[in-house]
């Protein structure tokens, strides 16, 4: 009697599974998707760009340039001219230095550099 009860028990607590599961559709889904099909995207004007894009201008032609009509004398013109040489300028380094000779110069870079003063 045990035994029986026991048996009833054990069946009515189980939890049942089925092996084939039922596969529900998912109705956002398939409402998503008719949408998405049914839409036809509307057409675009043909003077949709205007304001857009600039519109295209080519650029003038350049005129050839000319060969001078009398070439001999432009160049004796040339050959004549003095040239102009660019003196160079001294710098403000130099000068400040030009007065040293070699001897005082190294006795200034082998001097001891000066202390910090410690500030307080």
């Amino acid at each position: 009697m045990f035994i029986r009860a026991a048996s009833r028990i054990s069946t009515t607590s189980a939890r049942n599974f089925s092996a084939s599961a039922y596969a529900s559709k998912d109705l956002v889904q398939e409402l998503y998707l008719s949408q998405l099909k049914s839409y036809k995207a509307p057409p675009k004007a043909a003077d949709a760009h205007v304001g857009h894009v600039k519109t295209f201008k080519q650029p003038e032609t350049p005129a050839a340039p000319s060969v001078p009509t009398d070439l001999a004398t432009e160049l004796s013109s040339y050959e004549a001219a003095q040239p102009t040489f660019n003196q160079p300028t001294s710098t403000p380094a130099e000068s400040a230095n030009a007065g040293e000779n070699a001897e005082e110069f190294l006795a200034f870079l082998e001097a001891d550099l000066p202390k910090p003063e410690a500030h307080h």
